[in-house]
């Protein structure tokens, strides 16, 4: 396979309402990544990322920005470089809070 360079500034995004901009960067089409899927989510002020879904481990890193990250209804405020791993069913909730916009890196596996 050969080596797939990305330029994360200029892949293209699609919109979603409340949650800011998303774009794959890394699943079976791109990749030959059959079962993982991994996207780039901008978020601004009032947005989130609500990360979490049965038979599914998911890992969420914050790029750029700062946010509150909701766990099991207690709020933890982060910053660039925190993270947060959720197995199967665990649910969170990644809120926008800094005054820049916030970069999250959402990784998606399926539980085997």
């Amino acid at each position: 396979m050969a080596n797939t360079y990305l330029d994360t500034n200029r892949i293209p995004r699609r919109k979603l309402a409340g949650a800011g901009e998303v774009s794959e960067i890394l699943n079976n089409q791109l990749a030959g990544a059959k079962n993982v899927v991994a996207t780039l989510h901008w978020l601004n002020r009032g947005d989130h990322l609500d990360a979490g879904a049965p038979d599914f481990h998911h890992l969420v890193y914050l790029m750029e920005g700062e946010a509150t990250i909701d766990l099991n209804g207690a709020e933890h405020r982060v910053a660039k470089g925190a993270g947060v791993y959720l197995g199967p069913s665990e649910t969170a909730r990644i809120s926008h809070t800094g005054s820049t916009p916030l970069k999250l890196f959402h990784l998606t596996v399926p539980k085997l």
